[in-house]
């Protein structure tokens, strides 16, 4: 069979977007408040009820009987619903870092606000949520930026919140959930405590223990740097955030917020540093590892995306499946083949809804090398299938029709 193509422009036409979103994302699982390590299994999402995304009829036109039928209450106005709580640790104590409140619906993960210095929160469900910004140990974007429908919304049916649970999100940390049901307007809005658990095994946090040593004026500082950012004001996040590590040199989170400013910027030079510093104050700080591996890739810097994924998968095992996977892509165009499909079938392992589809191009382009032609044709089968619509697709068929046929060669006429 004709010579396949090496994975590096694919990686490159993935990883081209990163900068065009505000950070890198590690995803947790749905459902059980954080991705399970290897080895270990996953209970299942809480909630198999309809995520709240029904169809609704345009303005102005009523219901037909088909959908009168799908929904026996075809008049419910969609509407916002406002929702208090607090999140502790296991202790009782404050968590160490704002941790994000997020909703999930039939295993769809929405993140809906954070808490604050206290640990408390208050969001509101179908309402506008623009200043969830994301942070690189949270999220569901395999790239990362901002969340996936985050903006504004026009409110939720309520019916839709049958089975959906309200849970934190800190990575290094299990959440437990509070399950929604119907809920009415007049109800009291204080949903409870929301318990954090640390997880074993697990040497890295996206929080410093430095922050905690800052001084007022950097802290300061520092919380109005995250408001700008919010507000996508790079330029006045910059200044604030310098301010802070001037005041506060040992501030590792204010570095690599610096940092996460600067790749908005474009001044890869300066966010290297900056996420550097960070790691330097603080090695056991994962969040700027992430960064430094994302700009890696857009580089095609492969040893360092290699060192750094390892990195992260030492300091912390529950990552999502996208780290094990740029590990992989890195590996592959290292021509460390056997390490590139360990990682790549862990995480195909740890991507059960096909989130990530050229997880399992990569598996295929590394199964086609080692000849397993019926492997490589099945994981090229699942990119295509949840990847129709990509700018390879036609140029995978084109490798999918020379695996079969290799593969038809390859098995014994009977």
């Amino acid at each position: 069979m004709t010579k396949l193509i090496p994975f590096r422009a694919s990686a490159m036409a993935l990883a081209a977007i990163a900068f065009s979103m505000p950070s890198v994302c590690f995803a947790q699982e749905p459902g059980g408040g954080q991705t399970p390590a290897p080895g270990q299994t996953q209970a299942p999402p809480g909630g198999q009820q309809p995520s709240g995304g029904r169809q609704q009829p345009p303005v102005g036109q009523p219901p037909t009987q088909d959908r009168t039928q799908q929904n026996p209450f075809p008049n419910e106005i969609p509407r916002q619903i406002y929702l208090t709580g607090s999140v502790r640790l296991s202790d009782g104590a404050v968590p160490p870092a704002n941790v994000v409140i997020e909703r999930v619906c039939n295993g769809v993960v929405r993140p809906e606000g954070y808490t604050d210095s206290k640990g408390n929160f208050s969001i509101t469900l179908g309402g506008p949520n623009a200043a969830v910004f994301a942070d690189a140990s949270i999220g569901n974007d395999p790239l990362g930026g901002a969340f996936p429908g985050a903006g504004r919304q026009n409110g939720v049916n309520l019916r839709d919140l049958t089975g959906c649970e309200i849970r934190g999100n800190l990575a290094g940390f299990q959440s437990d959930s509070i399950m929604l049901a119907f809920r009415e307007a007049l109800d009291n809005p204080d949903i409870g405590i929301i318990h954090l658990r640390r997880l074993a095994n697990v040497e890295g946090f996206t929080f410093s223990i430095t922050t905690a040593l800052a001084p007022k004026d950097a802290r300061k500082a520092y919380e109005k740097g995250l408001e700008l950012t919010k507000k996508q004001k790079w330029p006045d996040a910059e200044r604030e955030f310098t301010r802070a590590v001037e005041a506060y040199p040992k501030y590792a989170v204010a570095w690599y917020e610096l940092g996460r400013v600067y790749q908005q910027l474009k001044r890869l030079d300066d966010a290297n540093r900056a996420h550097g510093e960070a790691i330097k104050i603080d090695s056991k700080f994962i969040s700027p590892y992430g960064q430094l591996a994302m700009m890696a890739v857009v580089q095609q810097k492969w040893e360092d995306v290699a060192l750094y994924t390892s990195q992260l998968l030492k300091l912390n095992p529950y990552l999502s499946p996208e780290i094990y996977f740029y590990s992989a892509v890195a590996n592959y165009n290292l021509h460390k083949i056997d390490v590139a499909e360990t990682h790549a079938r862990q995480a195909a392992k740890l991507d059960a809804q096909h989130k990530t589809p050229r997880i399992n191009h990569l598996l295929g382009l590394i199964q086609a090398q080692k000849q397993d032609y019926k492997d490589a044709a099945e994981n090229m089968r699942i990119y295509l299938k949840f990847s129709p619509d990509a700018s390879d697709a036609a140029e995978v068929q084109q490798m999918l029709t020379e695996v079969e046929k290799a593969d038809g060669e390859q098995t014994p006429k009977p």
